[in-house]
């Protein structure tokens, strides 16, 4: 497992290779289960991304390939770790079953409601719902020691909500003019160690709030409050000095999606703000620990921990996304970034997405531009450098592709004044390599047809028996 290092594959297969119990956080920020398809146009305008968000076998279809994932996620932490998934409303109840299975429903600690877009109301069509203006992110911990730091957000003294809170809470001042208010020191659940008596003044029915340890350097520091009789209750002076703000509950409605004219926007649509990966990260994890992401889609999750001095690891199964995610630590923050990819072989070129797999071929093996546009291209895809002749390039994610495919992109080639160009597929018919070969000799138009195994073994151009 290596540090600082985003992992290009599937991330199942990824974190099979890591340790138990090696990873302090984990965000997961998988595709939601929403019908819906995202284009992407990166933030360099060279290249387009289409991926679905599809699931056509359903709700158990999607809980059936989420499963092992968190699953994974579940082994790789440790005692002290959490897990945050973020998704929405289409399948936040199917997988709080799946996790409370995993996890256990003991170690379930939140539902936390984002608040990601302010409601619209009605355009021309009359709604017959309410507007949908909020995201889910599950918090799971792995045990009941698993780390929380509370998170405040600050509070101005001029908001007359603040004002109204510390003159109705606040009303007492020590010795040395400090404000401070009464606190229950009594603990909300029993446990063994904090059953004790301080002073003479017996412990609650379920114990007291803190260790008697604790109690006493409080006592030290002039923080408890003694009633006049040993049958009262110890009670805990809070300083208004001391007030960090108002604590976080589980609406976060003080964090804003990214607007389309925000310096974070890279283009990616279901891109997440800095400042909600930074909360999650501060608040169940440490300086120095280990962040993991899985989905991690344009990297905001590694940016946020590599600001916040924690390690991390992303894993995205885009090489698309792998290299932007690359450029975009490199260029923000100024890090070197290890890029680990794995065996490419068939089996993993079969698992990309129709739009992955059309990058791959035009981008990382001929090094040339996808095409702007995913569908109505006459058959195009791309195009080979200009360098290098600007060659067209149809790409067919299918065995067996017959003398029809080759057919209409000589016909594509004819509309763009184009004598050269090349189709990739799996694999090619016969009757394919005749009307090449015809095209060829007739009318001097000269197809190339490649398969993806030649093209992982890293042949392209083949003349005069030389690859």
């Amino acid at each position: 497992m290596e540090i600082n290092a985003i992992y290009e594959g599937d991330n199942l297969e990824v974190m099979s290779k890591f340790d138990s119990k090696s990873i302090d956080l984990i965000y997961a920020d998988p595709p939601f289960y929403t019908n819906k398809q995202f284009e992407i146009i990166w933030h360099d305008g060279a290249e387009k991304r289409a991926f679905e968000d599809r699931w056509k076998g359903g709700i158990e279809h999607y809980i059936s390939w989420m499963e092992p994932r968190l699953e994974a996620c579940h082994r790789l932490l440790k005692d002290t770790g959490s897990l945050f998934i973020h998704c929405d409303y289409h399948a936040s109840a199917h997988l709080r079953v799946l996790l409370d299975r995993i996890f256990g429903e003991d170690n379930f600690r939140n539902e936390i409601i984002w608040k990601r877009k302010t409601g619209r109301g009605e355009t021309q069509h009359k709604s017959n719902q309410f507007g949908v203006c909020t995201d889910f992110i599950l918090f799971y911990a792995k045990t009941k020691n698993s780390k929380f730091n509370t998170q405040f957000i600050p509070i101005s003294e001029s908001d007359p909500i603040y004002a109204d809170y510390v003159q109705s809470n606040f009303k007492f001042v020590d010795e040395k003019g400090r404000k401070y208010r009464s606190a229950d020191l009594s603990s909300p659940s029993p446990r063994p160690n904090l059953m004790y008596e301080y002073k003479r003044y017996k412990s609650p029915e379920k114990g007291w709030a803190v260790s008697k340890e604790k109690m006493g350097q409080w006592d030290k520091e002039g923080r408890l409050l003694f009633p006049q009789t040993k049958d009262g209750r110890i009670r805990r002076k809070l300083f208004l000095d001391e007030l960090k703000g108002k604590p976080v509950q589980n609406l976060w409605d003080d964090i804003q999606m990214i607007s389309s004219q925000s310096g974070e926007r890279l283009g990616y649509p279901t891109q997440k703000p800095v400042a909600l990966l930074e909360r999650i990260i501060k608040t169940a994890s440490d300086e120095g620990d280990i962040i993991l992401d899985p989905f991690c889609g344009c990297g905001t999750t590694l940016v946020a921990a590599q600001r916040l001095g924690r390690k991390w690891i992303g894993i995205d199964i885009s090489p698309t996304a792998c290299n932007l995610m690359k450029k975009r630590l490199q260029k923000e923050l100024k890090v070197s970034v290890q890029l680990i990819r794995g065996e490419v072989d068939l089996d993993y070129i079969k698992k990309l997405v129709p739009f992955e797999f059309q990058n791959w071929v035009v981008v990382s093996k001929f090094l040339g531009k996808a095409s702007m546009r995913k569908s109505g291209d006459m058959g195009i895809d791309g195009f080979s450098p200009e360098v290098l002749g600007g060659f067209p390039i149809q790409v067919k994610q299918s065995e067996n592709v017959g003398r029809n495919v080759v057919d209409n992109f000589e016909t594509a080639m004819r509309r763009i004044n184009k004598k050269k160009g090349y189709i990739v597929a799996y694999s090619f018919v016969k009757n394919a390599y005749e009307e090449a070969a015809r095209a060829k000799n007739q009318d001097g138009i000269e197809i190339v047809l490649r398969t993806v195994e030649e093209l992982i073994s890293g042949k392209i151009e083949k003349q005069d028996g030389q690859v």
